[in-house]
């Protein structure tokens, strides 16, 4: 039956070839994981509203124990299917995605394409206080690569192909096609050329019309823009936009920190114990810490305190404005809390939604505070105010302003709100990254040297591989070997003009080029009486394998100018890298990036 399969694959193919054009195919593909990524979008979605609706609707005096046992129930359950069902590791979310496109050619294993579906939506439903979005796009690439590797297409489409996944998944999501396309630019570092724009396109729409099958025309976050922008508003703008950019900063370093306590302190079933119950005292105390938190944003747009935070202990000993501030100043506090303990418990999920949501509480206490502060004479809009909180924490956490600009721009239904999200947006965007040049998803890439830029030439050699590089055809010498064994035993069979001095335990002494014995190899007086020890000498310098990236290795070829490098692993010698291979290597690479199709 396989047999028969891949036969009428082989012959699709062969067809495909004569008759449909390279870049038109992959238009048609483009459409076909657009499709496949909205329906797991759809099922992902469905999937946790059931597990939501299954844990939420139980008897309201049983409401805090069911919270205090769900979301440890859904990670041990998540664990559960990983451990016993995939039995491989799952990628967590876009940071995954992302080093398989750096490191491993875009190839990302089958089981990819499902584990998301498994594992998210139990997450989350059973009370994990994280999002959707990233399962959804590691769900989408893992379709889109190994789709790509079933029609035997290129490392470049198939990158772009991953893209246009990630397009597809937030489009499915929100309903936002343009925004989705313009962050798997930003995210992705996608090139924006009609090459690539096409397939984007197409992918984005195809998604979009895949769910309005499903869930018709209803939107993720409904809204409807009543307050205009009032331009004497604009300086409050720009000092939430100081105050976004901190917030981003304080959810990043709060997130990796957590993150870094659970790897160096926790292992196993300690990180379920721990995290899990941390997490279920904080929903059991602050309820909208919930799932993804969407219902609560929609509360907070239409300014349904008692819907969006629930009622009070302290509701009789302060003003009510007040209480309301203090309550939405704890959600900013602890989502991002709430978020780090279901990541380090084991629970799956992304950081997309947290992100909203921290910045749509953030955007409304924001216009809580100068409105109850009476500082302006007009007041400033509440609901606007938590849609720009949104933006400014999507551009800060995830260095993202543009998406969050089109993102909050397309949910709103219009562009009445497009100056003050520039605005903030930029402003978060700016203070975040220059207080903390990295984001969530590529803390752990920087640090592996896998991080694609929009810098082409930074692309390039991060997507080079050492292995690849090496040469090893070359012949060992010995310190103790004479002028006339090494000119029998090296000389003669070689064909480079470069031979290497060896110890017993492989470590490299030295070198010996060619033209160090030219002059005198010929006078046989010299071939019994002159030893390699005393013609090698030291190379002007060395790789590295552990710790040298390919910018340091251009940069070592730049600075000794030298034409071989000796590779070195764990103080063995490994071979040669030659500046003629990597320069051809860059410049194949270079042809590759900039005509993925």
């Amino acid at each position: 039956m396989r047999l028969e399969g891949n036969l009428i694959l082989k012959k699709f193919l062969i067809w495909r070839i004569k008759h449909i054009p390279n870049k038109q195919f992959i238009h048609f593909v483009s459409i076909l994981v657009g499709v496949l990524s909205g329906l797991l979008a759809a099922t992902m979605k469905n999937t946790t509203y059931f597990f939501q609706q299954l844990v939420t609707s139980v008897n309201i005096e049983y409401q805090s124990l069911f919270y205090f046992i769900f979301p440890i129930i859904g990670i041990l359950l998540t664990r559960a299917i990983i451990r016993y069902g995939i039995k491989k590791p799952v990628n967590h979310g876009i940071p995954g995605v992302l080093y398989a496109l750096s490191k491993r050619k875009g190839i990302l294993p089958a089981y990819q394409m499902f584990a998301s579906l498994f594992t998210a939506p139990i997450t989350i439903g059973f009370g994990g206080s994280t999002g959707l979005e990233g399962p959804t796009i590691s769900g989408g690439a893992g379709i889109a690569s190994n789709v790509s590797r079933l029609l035997h297409l290129n490392q470049a489409t198939r990158s772009l192909l991953i893209g246009c996944a990630a397009a597809a998944a937030i489009s499915a999501i929100f309903k936002a096609p343009i925004a989705a396309i313009i962050f798997a630019i930003e995210v992705f570092s996608l090139d924006l050329t009609l090459a690539s724009l096409l397939p984007l396109l197409f992918a984005s729409i195809s998604a979009l019309l895949t769910t309005y099958f499903f869930f018709g025309s209803i939107q993720l976050l409904p809204f409807e823009l009543k307050d205009v922008f009032n331009l004497s508003h604009f300086g409050y703008y720009m000092i939430f936009g100081i105050v976004a950019g901190l917030g981003s900063v304080y959810f990043t370093k709060m997130y990796l920190w957590i993150e870094r306590f659970f790897e160096i302190r926790l292992e196993g079933y300690q990180r379920v114990l721990f995290g899990g119950v941390c997490l279920s005292i904080l929903i059991v105390l602050i309820p909208p810490l919930y799932g993804e938190g969407f219902e609560t944003i929609n509360n907070l747009l239409r300014e349904d305190y008692i819907a969006a935070i629930g009622t009070s202990l302290f509701i009789e000993d302060f003003d009510q404005t007040w209480t309301v501030i203090f309550l939405l100043l704890g959600l900013v506090f602890f989502k991002v809390i709430a978020t780090s303990l279901t990541f380090g418990a084991g629970g799956k999920g992304g950081v997309f939604a947290p992100s909203l949501f921290m910045g749509s509480a953030l955007g409304h206490v924001f216009a809580k505070i100068i409105n109850a502060l009476g500082i302006t004479s007009i007041p400033i809009s509440v609901s606007n105010f938590t849609l720009v909180g949104m933006a400014g924490m999507i551009a800060g956490i995830l260095h993202a302003p543009l998406t969050a600009i089109f993102l909050i721009a397309e949910l709103t239904g219009g562009y009445a709100l497009f100056l003050p999200l520039m605005i903030t947006a930029s402003l978060a965007f700016a203070i975040s990254k220059y207080l903390v040049p990295t984001t969530i998803y590529t803390t752990d890439l920087v640090k592996k040297d896998a991080l694609l830029t929009h810098d082409k030439d930074d692309t390039i050699l991060t997507l080079m591989q050492l292995d690849k590089l090496i040469e090893k055809n070359f012949c060992i010498l010995s310190p103790a070997m004479t002028l006339g064994t090494m000119l029998t035993e090296g000389v003669a069979k070689s064909k480079r003009n470069l031979f290497p001095v060896l110890n017993e335990e492989e470590a490299l002494l030295g070198i010996v080029l060619l033209d160090d014995v030219r002059e005198f190899m010929f006078d046989s007086t010299l071939h019994e009486t002159v030893y390699v020890r005393s013609l090698m000498h030291s190379p002007p310098n060395a790789i590295h394998y552990e710790k040298d990236n390919m910018k340091v290795i251009m940069r070592k070829f730049q600075d000794s100018s030298a034409w071989n490098l000796p590779v070195l692993k764990e103080g063995k010698f490994l071979g040669f890298v030659s500046k003629s291979k990597l320069l051809s290597v860059y410049r194949r690479e270079l042809i590759r990036v900039s005509d993925p199709l």
